[in-house]
């Protein structure tokens, strides 16, 4: 099973490749597989060079969790790819965890190990890429460029130190240019799973350093201002009446459920969401340019209604050593330098 979803996962993100390096992240190319001889060869050749370093990053992330889960004698499965139709083609992978997890120690490892190690294969990825531009990447085929990849904070300071300036494609430019367009998506989501919420990587990393009681107080804060910001720019005093009427129940019922069991009474997270929402109406009032993400509301719905926000605490609460805690903040502090708040725009 894990071997058959990588090779389908392989096939979904070269297909992916494809259509990125075209300028679009919707549905996989299937006219790809009417093509015959050079011209099919460049294409699959361009994906691969997308989906080959991706999904390397990813096993690497993987299975930096899966080692450090069996060195710590925690039974734990192989990785399980999950491929997706449209996109990046590819959900990312998951490895299940199959039994308990006793100290915050070991929550602190496994969960650190995973982007540690993607984020150790993604910079000499990135560096490489910089490394060996081309001024013409793509192949003869100009394609319209519709979307511009966000560039992280980490992948401008390696393309200052690396990249030739005459040969370094502007933002709007660099989905042309897979291996790049790879390594930027890496950081994203290595960023992505250093999220400080729940039982994300970040969040045993930020439980293992602050322990439950004070993690599970700040997470509180954590999921309003994520939430705050993804859903900011939906709604305004602005708006007629048609977006309201549509779109407004929709969108109180959505903070209605993620916010239900946030607080310890029912009725005090829906004050809560209320009190979000007439801030972000208040916000985008008095800054009409001032837009989220709402993309991230789907996010929002995985940890406020299934995965939850908070860190169940450990029978062994012992505090992390000074290296373990060095190293944690080290973690944080690739988060900042890694995360945007979307891949595209």
């Amino acid at each position: 099973m894990h071997l058959g979803l990588f090779v389908v996962t392989l096939i979904t993100t070269t297909l992916a490749g494809i259509q990125l390096t075209r300028g679009d992240v919707g549905l996989l190319p299937m006219d790809v597989f009417a093509l015959r001889g050079a011209p099919l060869w460049a294409e699959l050749k361009r994906g691969l060079w997308f989906a080959l370093p991706f999904l390397g990053v990813l096993t690497v992330h993987e299975f930096g969790h899966y080692f450090t889960a069996r060195r710590n004698r925690v039974r734990t499965s192989l990785p399980y790819y999950i491929p997706f139709p449209m996109g990046l083609g590819t959900f990312g992978a998951v490895i299940r965890i199959r039994e308990r997890i006793f100290s915050r120690r070991e929550f602190f490892d496994i969960g650190l190990a995973g982007p540690l190690a993607g984020f150790l294969a993604a910079v000499p990825l990135l560096i490489y890429g910089f490394t060996h531009l081309s001024p013409v990447v793509g192949g003869p085929v100009v394609y319209q460029q519709t979307l511009e990849v966000a560039q992280p904070l980490l992948f401008r300071l390696l393309a200052r130190l690396f990249a030739d300036p005459a040969l370094l494609p502007p933002a709007n430019q660099l989905m042309h240019y897979p291996l790049l367009l790879a390594g930027s998506l890496s950081l994203f989501f290595t960023a992505l799973n250093l999220l400080p919420l729940g039982q994300l990587d970040g969040g045993h990393i930020l439980y293992g350093l602050l322990g439950p009681r004070w993690f599970n107080k700040l997470a509180v804060f954590l999921f309003i201002g994520f939430v705050f910001y993804a859903g900011l720019g939906l709604f305004s005093l602005r708006d007629d009446w048609h977006t309201w009427l549509y779109g407004g129940p929709v969108y109180a019922g959505y903070l209605a459920l993620i916010f239900w069991r946030v607080l310890p009474a029912p009725r005090q997270g829906l004050l809560l969401a209320a009190g979000i929402w007439a801030a972000q109406l208040g916000w985008a009032t008095a800054f009409p340019g001032a837009v989220g993400n709402p993309g991230w509301l789907v996010f929002g719905l995985l940890l406020g209604r299934f995965t939850g926000i908070y860190h169940p605490p450990a029978p062994d609460e012992r505090p992390l050593g000074l290296g373990r805690k060095v190293l944690g903040w080290v973690l944080v502090a690739i988060f900042v330098l890694c995360f945007t708040p979307s891949p595209f725009q």
